[in-house]
């Protein structure tokens, strides 16, 4: 066959795999958007970033910290003759086209509203899950229709009780909802080092596991050292859980630069390390890239003010975007990430108290 001909065939069995198995046809790629989201209105600013979601609708839900700003940038609140700056409610969630649609949140009667916003999820029945990391106060994590109204209370605040206790939470980082069994999975969390389920409906406890499987433990841990053999307990925090299209939940082991994989039932499957030479921090948030096959993971690395885009078959980094600093597309305590239908990023900061889009350039 001539050559031209031989690259058309081959063309065409890279179209054809692509159609036909939901390949995505290169590392993606991505450009800040600088125009994204539009300004808040009333005043308004936003503290930490705990927690950011993406949902059914393409719109972005994020949960932030009132209490972490300073009287400067709340001065408006003491100040009414200023005109700058008041706190934005907890829950803001914002349109494709970064307008805001809805706000609420904070405490009321009823329920324990954490004393450090962390993770936020909205289900297939747009239930709204909230969780909370304040040290001894936040052991619970809150159930909310879309539009507010509270719905329900797992845990309860106060100390810690240790990762064996299933009637209480432990600073739970992350939560998800699996469709098919209405179970809510916890990642918990910066105090306990575990993955818990509850039925989503009735908060009655399921089942709870530590890493690779076993039972977890609340023993001290050494610090990470890079290359070293990993220790068969999570270290604090167990940050982020998601389930891929094909049932297999994800947890970031983030103080040990790795993402586990398990079965629904906490039957270990694998681990990915991301940069496992750099300081603790790598593996804050993992996306799935949102093609048929979910062919890549975007994971959130703090220290190194980047996200990674993955290949989930076998954890290798095919690209990196942001770098640490102050400017659009630059990172200051790079948090959670978001991902929309279209592939692009919305990223959360802690210190940089913002949220940013980045577009997918690559298609899908």
């Amino acid at each position: 066959m001539p050559r031209l001909g031989l690259q058309l065939a081959f063309a065409g069995l890279v179209a054809l795999a692509t159609s036909q198995f939901g390949l995505a046809a290169e590392p993606p790629k991505f450009q800040v958007d600088a125009s994204w989201p539009k300004t808040l209105p009333n005043h308004w600013i936003l503290g930490q970033i705990g927690g950011i979601y993406v949902d059914s609708q393409d719109h972005v839900w994020i949960v932030h910290r009132p209490g972490t700003l300073t009287d400067r940038e709340k001065r408006g609140a003491a100040t009414p003759s200023v005109r700058c700056c008041v706190s934005a409610p907890p829950v803001i969630e914002f349109d494709q086209a970064g307008n805001v649609v809805q706000s609420w949140g904070g405490p009321g009667q009823g329920y324990e509203w954490p004393a450090n916003e962390h993770g936020i999820y909205v289900d297939q029945n747009n239930f709204v899950w909230i969780g909370g990391n304040a040290e001894d106060k936040d052991g619970q994590v809150l159930k909310f229709t879309r539009d507010g109204k509270f719905v329900k209370q797992i845990g309860s605040a106060g100390k810690l009780t240790g990762s064996n206790d299933t009637t209480r939470l432990g600073r739970p980082a992350d939560m998800i909802v699996d469709p098919a069994t209405n179970e809510l999975y916890v990642a918990d969390g910066y105090g306990n080092h575990r993955v818990i389920v509850f039925d989503a409906a009735t908060g009655a406890y399921k089942r709870h596991w530590g890493a690779y499987g076993k039972p977890p433990t609340d023993m001290k841990l050494p610090a990470y050292k890079g290359n070293q053999e990993l220790p068969q307990q999570f270290t604090n925090p167990v940050h982020c859980i998601r389930m891929s299209n094909d049932g297999f939940v994800y947890v970031c082991d983030r103080g040990n630069n790795r993402i586990q994989v398990f079965q629904k039932n906490g039957t270990y499957v694998k681990e990915f390390r991301v940069l496992p030479e750099s300081v603790p921090g790598s593996t804050g948030s993992v996306m799935f890239w949102p093609d048929k096959a979910q062919t890549y993971m975007v994971v959130s690395d703090d220290p190194n003010g980047e996200f990674h885009v993955l290949r989930r078959s076998d954890g290798t980094r095919v690209s990196s975007a942001g770098r640490v600093g102050h400017f659009p597309g630059e990172f200051d305590n790079l948090h959670n990430l978001g991902i929309d239908s279209k592939g692009n990023i919305y990223t959360a900061e802690v210190q940089g108290k913002r949220v940013q889009r980045f577009r997918n350039l690559s298609g899908l």
